[in-house]
C-alpha cells in the first residue's frame, strides 16, 4: 500500500510539471494560441482510441501493472521526441504519439487502486489524495526551478520525474480485479456499456468537462497575460490541488452510498462549476485567479471522486478498467478535444469574458441534466425489491 501511494504521488507529480508549463513552453518556441489549442486537441482526439485500447487490455490480461509500465515507457519516449521536434507538424505528430500512451494513465491507475483495496476496508480517497499532494507539491517546486533553468528545460525535468515513476511502477501489485474468476465476454462487455444510466452519465460528463478542460488548457496563459510569473502560476496549481487532499478524505465518508446520492452530488458540483466560471469571466489581474482556482477541490474534486465511484458501481469488476477508461474519455478525451479546437479560437477571437461566460452556461445545463438523471434513478431505487432494478438499464 505504501508503494501504491508513492507511485500515485510520483506519476501525478510528473504530469503536473508537464501540463502546467507545456503551454508556456509552446508559446516560448513561437506557437500561437490557436496552434497551441490545435496541438492540445490532437491528444484528446487520439485518446478516443487510446482510452478504450488500454482499458480493454487491462481487463483482458488482468495485469494493470504491466499496462501502466508499457504506457509510461511509451510516454517517456514520445515526450522526449516532442521536446526535440521543431515546427508545428512535427510537434503535433509527436504529441499524438505522446497522448496515445498518456491518455489512460490516470484512469488505469485508479483501476489499480480500486482493485488493490477491494475487500481491505481502505478507501479510494486516502490513496488518490497522494496524487493531489504530488501534483501540488511538484508543481510549486518546479516553478522556481524552471524559472532559473528556463522553460526550455521542461523536457529534462519532466523526464526525470517520469523515470522515477517507472522505477516505482515495477514494485506495484499486479492489479487484477476481484471479479477475475468471471469469464471475459465480448457480448457482456457490449451490454455493460449499453446501460442507459451509464450512457447518460458519460454524456453529461462530457458537457461538464468541456469548460473545465478549456480552463485547464489555457489558465496558465491567461495568468501570464494578466502579469503572473511562472512562480505565481505554480502557486495557483499548488493551492488548487493541495486542497483536494482533505476534500478526498472527506468524500471517503460517502463511499458506499447509492448511485442516486452520487448523481445528486454531481448535480451540485455542476452548479458550483457554473459559479466558478462566472467569477473567472470577471478577473482583471492574476492574483484573483489563484483564489478562484482554490475552488477546484470542491468542483472538479467532487465530480472526479464521485464519478469514479459511480463508474465502479455501475460496471462489473471484471470490466472495471474499461469503465474507468471510458469515464476518463468523457472528462479528458472528448472534452479536451472540444476544448482545444474551440477554446483556443474563442479565447483569441472573442476574449476570456465570452469564453468563461459560455462555460458557465454549459455547466448550468449539465447541472439540470444531472438533476433529471437523479430523479430517474431515485424513482428506481425506491421501488420495492423484486419489482424494479436498482438503476434504470
Amino acid at each position: 500500500m505504501k508503494v501504491l501511494k508513492a507511485y500515485t504521488f510520483a506519476v501525478y507529480g510528473a504530469m503536473a510539471v508537464l501540463f502546467t508549463f507545456l503551454p508556456l513552453y509552446f508559446r516560448d518556441i513561437g506557437l500561437s494560441k490557436i496552434e497551441i489549442g490545435l496541438i492540445m486537441a490532437g491528444g484528446p482526439l487520439i485518446s478516443i482510441i487510446g482510452n478504450p485500447f488500454w482499458g480493454y487490455w487491462s481487463d483482458r490480461l488482468q495485469n494493470i501493472r504491466l499496462v501502466l509500465l508499457l504506457m509510461m515507457a511509451g510516454n517517456f519516449i514520445a515526450s522526449q521526441t516532442v521536446f526535440q521536434a521543431s515546427g508545428v507538424t512535427a510537434i503535433s505528430l509527436a504529441m499524438l504519439l505522446f497522448f496515445f500512451f498518456q491518455s489512460s494513465l490516470f484512469s488505469q491507475s485508479n483501476s489499480l487502486i480500486l482493485n488493490a483495496i477491494e475487500g481491505t476496508g481502505k478507501r479510494f480517497g486516502s490513496f488518490r489524495s497522494w496524487g493531489s499532494f504530488g501534483w501540488s507539491v511538484v508543481a510549486v517546486a518546479a516553478a522556481p526551478l524552471l524559472g532559473g533553468l528556463g522553460i526550455g528545460k521542461l523536457g529534462y525535468v519532466y523526464g526525470a520525474m517520469l523515470l522515477a515513476s517507472i522505477g516505482i511502477g515495477f514494485l506495484l501489485p499486479r492489479g487484477g480485479s476481484a471479479g477475475r474468476g468471471a469469464a471475459f465476454s465480448l457480448r457482456d462487455y457490449g451490454r455493460v456499456f449499453g446501460n442507459k444510466t451509464l450512457v447518460a452519465f458519460f454524456a453529461l460528463g462530457v458537457l461538464i468537462s468541456v469548460p473545465n478542460s478549456v480552463n485547464s488548457t489555457f489558465v496558465s496563459l491567461r495568468m501570464s497575460e494578466l502579469g503572473g510569473s511562472e512562480t505565481l502560476i505554480g502557486w495557483s496549481v499548488f493551492l488548487s490541488t493541495v486542497l483536494e487532499v482533505p476534500a478526498f478524505l472527506l468524500f471517503d465518508r460517502w463511499t458506499g452510498k447509492k448511485p442516486g446520492a452520487m448523481i445528486g452530488l454531481l448535480s451540485a458540483a455542476s452548479v458550483l462549476f457554473a459559479v466558478r466560471w462566472l467569477f473567472m469571466s470577471t478577473v482583471q489581474s492574476a492574483v484573483p485567479v489563484i483564489w478562484i482556482q482554490m475552488s477546484h477541490c470542491v468542483t472538479f474534486g467532487c465530480y472526479y471522486y464521485f464519478g469514479t465511484q459511480l463508474t465502479a458501481k455501475l460496471v462489473p469488476a471484471q470490466y472495471r478498467a474499461s469503465g474507468q477508461a471510458v469515464y476518463a474519455l468523457t472528462w479528458n478525451g472528448l472534452s479536451g478535444m472540444i476544448a482545444g479546437l474551440v477554446g483556443g479560437w474563442l479565447l483569441q477571437e472573442m476574449g476570456p469574458r465570452f469564453l468563461y461566460t459560455g462555460g458557465a452556461i454549459v455547466s448550468a445545463l449539465g447541472a439540470v441534466g444531472f438533476w433529471m438523471l437523479w430523479r430517474s434513478v431515485r424513482r428506481a431505487e425506491r421501488q420495492p425489491a423484486g419489482r424494479a432494478p436498482a438503476i434504470p438499464s
